[in-house]
């Protein structure tokens, strides 16, 4: 089967899925970034693009054939943060990144892991070009309608953002920035985005993480975000504070389908909603599978009348009476897997190669990839990346990594 009927048979939300994974599952593939190391870590990952201005300023950035290293000559945190953010400044000056017109002057802790010791700190919007693991908050606020049933609040972006302005989101989301942690960045965002008292926010409910790496022409987003739910009652309605939302919508949670799935909704917050319906039972194996059955009719009925089309054609070439039919999992297409020449008597198989292109993945297949692709495991990618390039100058040294040159 071609990679372009495989598309054609997922789900659109695995499409989805896929599109905010889509270095995960192409970009990390082609084996064109190289670790990043700082103080013998392994910490991101740089693009060809990237590393070509990083040449720039060796003084800073080892730039080798085995990986990028900031110089291991700075003594501790606020001289490595120093150095790089000197660097960074030149880069936006020079406007060497688009990344770098959304400075932001709020700056991300670098870590090796999310519990481990910082080892700079770096700005926000320069994050993805070293391909930093990002970690945020984010709160579905939802309500249960006597009526309508699970009703979740939407803001759609102020046009004013640096990033994804004017683009539907979660009712409230915000990156862990330098000294302030999960809960309290969730209080904070809650109440500047959307005013949620601080009685409301006793009931906000930890529901785990979903992780994911997306790339776009910014850079590299291998984002983890921690996610909350917080039923509200229905008299509530979010109001902005801080001028970042233009305006909150509630809909019902199958309506929310397909906004996600839109190119209206903002794509690296499309796994916090994805993954909510599906806590809740609103997205299931069942009607995932019930989707894919109607989808896989449809493409039957599309492929069975083209198939018919190319037959009728060749009427005085094939013999398609003398046949057997497909085994029980291709009966539904009802052509004959084998077809006779008319004119020499010969049996050709062509028409099992045409059931085989046309087998479609079992209903429950989309859901599983789709809960799969939520949860990423991003600290084991950058060790298997690491693993990849150990013969090209970096070795591992229990669980730090030590440059070799």
């Amino acid at each position: 089967m071609s990679v372009s009927e495989k598309k054609a048979n997922m789900s659109r939300l695995h499409k989805l899925a896929q599109k905010f994974n889509c270095f995960y599952l192409t970009g990390l593939k082609a084996s064109e970034c190289k670790p990043f190391i700082v103080e013998g870590f392994q910490v991101g990952l740089v693009k060809q693009e990237v590393m070509k201005e990083l040449l720039n300023y060796p003084e800073v950035f080892h730039v080798t054939a085995g990986c990028v290293e900031l110089n291991p000559a700075f003594r501790d945190y606020e001289e490595r943060s120093s150095e790089v953010d000197r660097v960074l400044k030149k880069l936006r000056a020079e406007k060497a990144f688009i990344t770098l017109k959304g400075w932001r002057d709020e700056c991300y802790e670098v870590k090796t892991e999310f519990n481990s010791k910082s080892l700079l700190r770096m700005d926000r919007s320069a994050t993805c070009l070293f391909g930093i693991r990002n970690y945020g908050v984010d709160i579905t606020g939802y309500i249960k309608h006597p009526v309508k049933g699970l009703c979740l609040w939407l803001q759609k972006r102020s046009a004013s953002k640096q990033t994804w302005p004017g683009k539907w989101d979660n009712m409230v989301g915000g990156g862990l920035s330098v000294g302030h942690g999960i809960l309290e960045t969730a209080y904070k965002e809650a109440m500047e985005e959307a005013s949620v008292p601080s009685y409301l926010l006793k009931g906000l409910i930890s529901a785990g993480c979903v992780s994911f790496f997306f790339e776009s022409e910014r850079g590299l987003f291998p984002n983890t975000e921690f996610v909350f739910d917080l039923e509200l009652p229905l008299d509530f309605t979010p109001v902005n504070a801080d001028g970042e939302v233009e305006t909150f919508e509630l809909l019902p949670a199958e309506q929310c389908i397909e906004r996600i799935l839109s190119s209206d909704f903002k794509t690296t917050s499309a796994p916090v909603t994805l993954d909510f319906l599906i806590r809740h039972g609103v997205i299931t194996a069942e009607n995932e599978a019930d989707s894919s059955i109607r989808r896989r009719k449809s493409m039957r009925s599309e492929r069975r009348s083209t198939f018919c089309l190319q037959t009728s054609r060749k009427r005085k070439e094939y013999d398609t009476q003398a046949t057997r039919y497909a085994e029980p999992r291709f009966a539904f297409l009802r052509i004959p897997l084998l077809v006779r020449s008319a004119t020499t008597g010969s049996v050709y198989g062509l028409a099992a190669l045409h059931c085989e292109a046309l087998r479609l993945p079992s209903p429950e297949e989309d859901f599983l990839k789709i809960v799969e692709l939520l949860h990423i495991p991003l600290q084991s990618i950058y060790e298997r990346y690491f693993q990849s390039t150990s013969n090209n100058g970096i070795k591992q040294n229990g669980t730090s990594i030590i440059q070799n040159i």
